[in-house]
């Protein structure tokens, strides 16, 4: 099956940061589980580069806005290999492919008759790059989310007729329960659209960094429509002389944070529905990461946990299962170096690494490296029965951090089994070798049915233990247990060494 997932592209007017990291982390994750099922799989993430806050940010550096898109796309583009993304491809907004298929949809959208002329006025957001409508504005007329006082913005620009498709959206959210995923923001979205759509900016006629409009050049498109078209325009050029678009169109997945819901599930699929696109089967919004104090993470404030300062100190497996394991993936939740660390030691560290060091110790020790073909204990097995479809039912709904827990239940449950049957203490008796044979082959099966279930949260660390136990397949349908066919087992340092 075809599985098209995406991150936002993320803004150059500065550089990544641990929110990048989270929703980056979070579609990988959901990426490679969908590989290891076999699925076709497209995973879109990169750079927005146009707009306004990106050329006041080039400007305050005495720059281009070109300069500063072409200097910080470069490092979000590193961010991947750093954080072990697998995605498929990265776009940028100035890509010359993009802005051409961008202009191509937005004119098929004023050929359509969804676009008039008009002058706006209204309070604007320069950080967000948004209009605010009355019922979005805090006291002191500040942005909900920059929490900064608006200004009164006043100009000429082309519409887009977002209030003749109340009655298409309103269509949509009935027909569609989990079109925006989790539930309460299906809410929020319907509400929104409850309220009343208005018609919103299409272009900008007092910018000049954007995609020109082509009926009338003197204007740009206004960046969220040019941003939003990035999920669609990047199949038709990311695989140079194919288009994707009849492969992996509509997107699966569109994962996003909570502050730009507007903007995907409801701009978004009014925009595909004037062009006669077909709109994403799902948009998952997920929550905040908080600092430690419960605030949302500020430099001010002092309360940012620096993604790479934890991959220096602790290695990227650990920041992915961190960011996937600390904060259910769709809630709010604070996030700290104390609680990574503390992750790290009690299980990666003694959990999921002490029972395969063991483990693998104790077959070198007892059975000299090779492990029999023989049964393995039946009444464990029945425990792992229905994990790989639990697992991939949790994925099916973007659900990682959930998926995460059951797998770790296993994980725990296996030293559980250590403890109860303590092969240190079979291993004294000659008369038990055949009981001893069962529990090293049943820990080892358990090891190799929960690591492959974690390889999309660990991939590196999972690779290292799979070789270590001689298993070269990671395909998910071999994430269940059978009878353990023997082979030799080497040893393996520390996977997660103390720090």
């Amino acid at each position: 099956m075809p599985f098209y997932i995406t991150t936002p592209i993320y803004y150059v007017n500065a550089q990544p940061h641990l929110g990048h990291a989270y929703t980056t982390i979070a579609a990988d994750v959901l990426a490679r589980h969908r590989r290891q099922r076999g699925d076709d799989v497209f995973f879109l993430t990169g750079t927005d580069e146009h707009g306004e806050p990106v050329a006041d940010a080039a400007r305050a550096q005495g720059i281009e806005p070109q300069e500063l898109a072409d200097r910080n796309a470069e490092r979000f583009r590193a961010l991947m290999p750093q954080l072990d993304v697998s995605n498929d491809f990265f776009i940028r907004t100035t890509d010359a492919p993009h802005m051409a298929k961008v202009q191509e949809v937005l004119q098929r959208v004023y050929d359509n008759g969804h676009v008039f002329k008009g002058v706006y006025e209204g309070w604007y957001c320069p950080r967000c790059a948004d209009f605010k409508v009355e019922n979005e504005i805090l006291d002191g007329n500040r942005c909900p989310i920059h929490e900064i006082v608006l200004t009164r913005e006043s100009e000429e620009n082309y519409f887009f007729r977002l209030s003749s498709f109340q009655e298409a959206l309103e269509r949509l959210y009935a027909d569609r329960p989990d079109f925006v995923m989790p539930q309460r923001h299906f809410n929020e979205a319907r509400a929104f659209i409850g309220q009343g759509l208005q018609d919103v900016s299409l272009s900008r006629a007092k910018l000049t960094w954007g995609v020109p409009v082509p009926w009338d050049p003197s204007h740009v498109f206004y960046v969220w429509f040019d941003a939003l078209l990035n999920y669609y325009t990047a199949l038709s050029y990311a695989e140079p002389g194919t288009d994707l678009t009849d492969r992996f169109w509509p997107a699966t997945f569109h994962i996003i944070g909570k502050d730009i819901l507007k903007f995907h599930t409801v701009f978004w699929p009014a925009i595909l529905l004037a062009a006669g696109i077909e709109v994403p089967e799902h948009v998952f919004v997920h929550g905040f990461l908080l600092g430690a104090d419960g605030r949302k993470m500020s430099k001010s404030l002092g309360n940012v946990l620096d993604p790479f300062e934890v991959i220096e100190q602790f290695g990227t497996d650990a920041l992915r299962f961190y960011l996937m394991r600390d904060v259910a993936f769709g809630s709010d939740g604070a996030v700290g170096m104390d609680a990574v660390q503390t992750r790290y030691e009690r299980e990666l560290a003694n959990e999921y690494g002490n029972l395969a060091s063991r483990t693998l110790a104790m077959i070198q020790r007892y059975r000299d490296g090779e492990l029999p073909t023989g049964p393995t204990d039946a009444v464990l097995a029945q425990e792992f029965i229905d994990l790989g479809g639990e697992v991939a039912a949790l994925m099916d709904r973007a659900e990682p951090t959930q998926a995460l827990e059951l797998i770790w239940h296993r994980v725990r449950r296996l030293n559980r089994y250590v403890e109860e049957r303590a092969p240190w203490q079979l291993a004294k008796d000659p008369a038990a070798c055949a009981v001893l044979d069962e529990v090293l082959r049943s820990l080892l099966e358990g090891i190799r049915v929960v690591s492959l279930l974690l390889h999309p949260y660990l991939p590196a660390t999972t690779d290292t233990l799979l070789a270590a136990i001689g298993v070269g397949e990671r395909r998910f349908e071999f994430a269940q247990w059978r009878v353990q066919t023997g082979g030799a087992v080497t040893g393996i340092e520390p996977l997660f060494p103390k720090r």
